[in-house]
């Protein structure tokens, strides 16, 4: 139903021996939104995202996709979500044996029984959405890295999935790319109307680009606050959320909304 969360997060728990990362995280991801996971490094932001995706599971707690459980759904269901969503690593994780065209047509062939010729112009029209026109037969070693990042979100998106997941998007990028990456998301979030869960601890992107915020800490093992990002830069009474967007003013660019 077109209210009810496309994704919710239940008690979520994560550790790694004897290392807590976090316990009891919940909260539920609206359809349509560009939520941004902020923090410190070391807070859990990529662990929780790992999680929410299948590529991690949880020392406890649940993940639904559309009422589904992911973390004990079966083969088909799991295949189901991953038709679904569309992921973009820190890395960008382009294949660097294969054109940005064959890293891109990859889910296509893999998901789909769509012919050659069609992939290839789904290829070409996912280009032309991060212009990157005529860039199909170029290798990841000849772009460079704002570039790479606008390829692995053309892959992220071939097949038209519901959810978008970003994890740092920012990192490594100068302010201008990264501030150019930033307009791409939200046309991109405008145009298709994809929910969009992106991890940062950049402030400038996430008062930019965000719907809502949740932000992790590291100390306290969780969530420590969730909401719209004027009203926790402006209203947070929590000296940790306070010092995270004081610590910097936003810069430049069109801002979703007045921060």
């Amino acid at each position: 139903m077109e209210n009810d969360p496309i994704i919710a997060v239940e008690n979520l728990a994560a550790s790694f021996g004897d290392n807590t990362v976090f316990t009891d995280v919940s909260f539920q991801v609206r359809r349509a939104e560009v939520l941004v996971v902020a923090g410190e490094s070391g807070c859990g932001k990529s662990t929780l995202l790992k999680i929410m995706i299948g590529l991690q599971k949880p020392s406890f707690g649940r993940v639904y996709f559309q009422g589904v459980d992911i973390i004990d759904a079966d083969e088909k269901q799991l295949n189901h979500y991953r038709r679904n969503i569309g992921v973009l690593f820190q890395s960008s994780a382009l294949f660097s044996s294969m054109t940005i065209g064959e890293n891109i047509a990859l889910p296509l062939y893999e998901y789909t029984d769509l012919d050659s010729e069609t992939i290839e112009l789904i290829v070409r029209m996912k280009l032309g959405m991060v212009n990157l026109t005529g860039y199909e037969n170029h290798y990841p070693s000849e772009l460079s890295g704002g570039m790479k990042k606008r390829a692995g979100i053309a892959r992220a998106m071939a097949l038209d999935p519901a959810v978008l997941f970003f994890d740092e998007l920012s990192a490594g990028l100068d302010p201008v790319t990264a501030a150019e990456l930033d307009d791409l998301i939200l046309r991109t979030n405008q145009a298709l109307g994809a929910t969009m869960i992106i991890v940062t601890h950049e402030l400038e992107s996430i008062c930019k680009i965000s719907d809502r915020i949740i932000m992790l800490d590291k100390e306290a093992g969780g969530i420590i606050a969730e909401g719209n990002p004027k009203d926790m830069k402006e209203k947070a009474t929590d000296p940790r959320v306070r010092n995270f967007f004081l610590r910097q003013a936003p810069q430049g660019g069109a801002s979703r909304r007045a921060i």
